[in-house]
């Protein structure tokens, strides 16, 4: 198999990438590699968990969207790659010890390397063997099928509850604390009528630095804060786990009762990416330069979360989606330039922060930052930030499935949204 740009990996800013740059050169010359057959968009698994989102519905085929936008579509995961030959080799495919698709080789002119980030861990005992981390659907899948069994429990043995522990206060954990909260009472309305929320689903989010959402400035910190309180969430910050079991989460000398928990407290570059010869960071990542290209290697770029790219101030690029989204449109002029034998950009890629919207639930008010402009910023929250937060998710699928299709889709999900359960109830 041969390509003239292959991307490996179809997260937010990879599968951008292969959608414009396919609908400008065509299957020929672009090629999309990814070990799962459906897309969703990241920021969206915290519903998924909490059920308030179908996957099933959500998904979008990457064999679809490589026939609609003009790419090749290659199932199965990155497993070798020799820089000097320009070769990748994508493992093979085996269900129920049957092998679907061999292990296969493709020949790359430009390879772009968009894998993503993994859970971190930090050696905190029983960690990655007790806890659940969304870093993919079937993570959040996971997480769902467990809180509907244990409601189930909880429904049919009226004197416990259910214990639920977050770990980490940055976006993932506030948003999925906040969407389970809301996702307990809709779940008490069909069916549970034994379940009180607030009593029964108990809701705890520990967080290491002084505040939730360190990141972002201490206004929506704030308003963030008071909206989990007001939904009966403990937050605790200021607090270093110790130790995980099958029963609890040991913070100091503070024992949490958990029979679920949620692993949100850092990301790192997955480790395969440290024996593909290419140079990386301490942290794991892959080391960039101004351009995207992989420091030594003029035919290998890669961006996202497994990118450690600097800005003009030193400091790498946040692991964020439109930091993904900012890079996939420098890699496609880089690109397209190059198809034409022109002269490459001029200027390095530049992070530009747009500020962070932090969700809190399907129908409530959203907390949010709306970004930096021209040094100024402005804090903006309920019905606005909503719309905001909702307009990020259909900016994506915009890219991925053009306006018209994006349109009919939003309009669709607003009606099956009325004729099915507001949770997944199997």
């Amino acid at each position: 198999m041969q390509s003239k740009f292959v991307i490996v990996g179809g997260g937010a800013g990879g599968l951008e990438l292969a959608c414009k740059l396919g609908r400008k050169l065509g299957p020929e010359a672009v090629m999309l590699v990814d070990s799962r057959l459906f897309h969703i968009w990241k920021p969206s698994l915290h519903e998924v968990a909490a059920g308030t989102l179908d996957v099933h519905q959500e998904g979008l085929s990457y064999q679809m969207l490589a026939h609609d936008n003009g790419f090749t579509f290659v199932y199965g995961p990155m497993q070798a790659l020799d820089p000097q030959q320009r070769l990748l080799t994508v493992g093979a495919i085996v269900s129920e010890g049957e092998e679907i698709f061999p292990e296969r080789q493709i020949r790359f002119d430009k390879l772009v390397i968009a894998v993503g980030s993994t859970s971190n861990y930090f050696g905190v005992p029983g960690a990655a063997e007790h806890t659940i981390s969304l870093n993919a659907t079937e993570d959040a899948e996971r997480f769902r099928l467990t809180l509907l069994k244990l409601l189930t429990l909880a429904e049919l043995n009226k004197e416990n509850g259910v214990d639920v522990v977050i770990i980490g206060g940055g976006a993932t954990g506030v948003e999925l604390a906040a969407e389970l909260r809301e996702a307990s009472g809709v779940y008490a309305a069909y069916g549970f009528r034994q379940l009180q929320a607030e009593r029964d689903v108990r809701i705890t989010l520990l967080e290491g630095a002084p505040r939730i959402l360190a990141p972002l400035p201490e206004k929506v910190s704030d308003a963030a804060l008071e909206l989990l309180r007001q939904r009966a969430v403990t937050v605790v910050t200021d607090t270093r786990v110790t130790a995980i079991d099958a029963v609890s989460v040991t913070a100091g000398t503070t024992v949490y009762p958990a029979q679920i928990v949620v692993w949100a407290a850092g990301i790192k570059a997955p480790d395969f990416l440290k024996t593909l010869g290419l140079p990386t960071t301490r942290s794991g990542q892959l080391d960039v330069d101004g351009t995207l290209a992989v420091k030594g290697f003029d035919s290998i770029y890669a961006l996202g979360d497994c990118a450690a790219c600097a800005g003009p101030d030193g400091k790498l690029v946040p692991p964020r989606a439109q930091a993904a989204h900012q890079q996939a449109d420098y890699l496609l002029e880089t690109f397209l330039r190059l198809q034409k034998n022109q002269a490459p950009q001029s200027k390095p890629y530049i992070y530009r922060d747009y500020g962070s919207l932090v969700s809190f639930g399907q129908t409530t008010s959203v907390g949010s930052l709306m970004g930096s402009l021209k040094g100024l910023s402005w804090f903006v929250d309920g019905f606005v930030a909503r719309m905001m937060y909702v307009s990020l998710h259909l900016l994506h699928h915009k890219a991925v499935l053009g306006t018209v299709r994006t349109g009919v889709l939003a309009v669709a999900r607003f009606l099956i949204k009325r004729t099915t359960p507001l949770v997944k109830l199997h």
